[in-house]
C-alpha cells in the first residue's frame, strides 16, 4: 500500500501521494492510502517528500475537492502546470500534531499499524499489518506467526477489550479465529 518515502514517523503520517499534473493552475491529483479523498479537506497544511528522503514545505492548501477515489489539490505555492509536474510522484505527509482532535473511543489508523495482538488469553496473534473499511467497520489484518497466515479481525468494542502502547487485546467471537485459519 504505502509507497518506499523515508521519513520521520514518529514526527509525520504520509497520506498518500501525488500521482500528477491536473489541469494548467498548478492543481495535483492526489492518491490517499485510506482510500478517502475528503479527509485532505481537514487540513490546512501538508508535507512533501522525495524518494531520496528530502522534505518541502509546509504546503498551505488552498482547496480541495475530490474526483473519484482522488483528490484534487491547489497548494498555494504551485501556481501553474510545470511547477505541479515537479512535484509529481512525492509523498503527501502531514504533521501529527496537526491532526484533528477525535474522541477518546475513536482511532486513527495509524496507531494500530504494527500494533502486536493477543488474545485474552495471551496468546501472541500476530501485528496489525493493515486496516481496510467494509461498509459496517473497519477490519484489522493482522500478520500471523506463521508468515503466510493472515488473520481478519473486526474493529468492534466487543471485540478489541484492551489497548496498550504496542499491543491491542481481542476477545473474538467463538470461531472466528478457527474460520480465518480455514480449519
Amino acid at each position: 500500500m504505502a509507497e518506499d518515502f523515508h521519513y520521520s514517523a514518529d514526527e509525520y503520517l504520509l497520506l498518500g501521494k501525488i500521482t500528477k499534473a491536473h489541469g494548467m493552475r498548478g492543481e495535483v491529483k492526489v492518491f490517499l492510502y485510506s482510500g478517502q479523498p475528503e479527509n485532505i479537506r481537514s487540513y490546512k497544511e501538508l508535507f512533501l517528500i522525495d524518494r531520496q528522503g528530502e522534505l518541502f514545505g509546509p504546503f498551505a492548501i488552498l482547496r480541495s475537492r475530490d474526483q473519484g477515489k482522488l483528490a484534487i489539490v491547489q497548494f498555494a505555492s504551485v501556481t501553474d502546470r510545470n511547477q505541479a509536474e515537479e512535484i509529481e510522484g512525492r509523498g503527501v505527509l502531514l504533521a501529527k500534531t496537526d491532526l484533528p482532535e477525535i474522541p477518546e473511543d475513536e482511532y486513527y489508523w495509524h496507531q494500530y499499524i504494527g500494533k502486536a495482538v493477543v488474545d485474552v488469553t495471551g496468546k501472541n496473534l500476530g501485528r496489525v499489518a493493515q486496516i481496510f473499511r467494509t461498509g459496517l467497520q473497519d477490519v484489522l489484518v493482522i500478520k500471523g506467526i506463521d508468515a503466510d497466515e493472515e488473520i481478519l479481525i473486526p474493529v468492534t468494542r466487543e471485540i478489541i477489550v484492551g489497548e496498550t502502547a504496542g499491543e491491542l487485546t481481542v476477545d473474538p467471537p467463538p470461531g472466528l479465529l478457527e474460520l480465518n485459519s480455514g480449519s
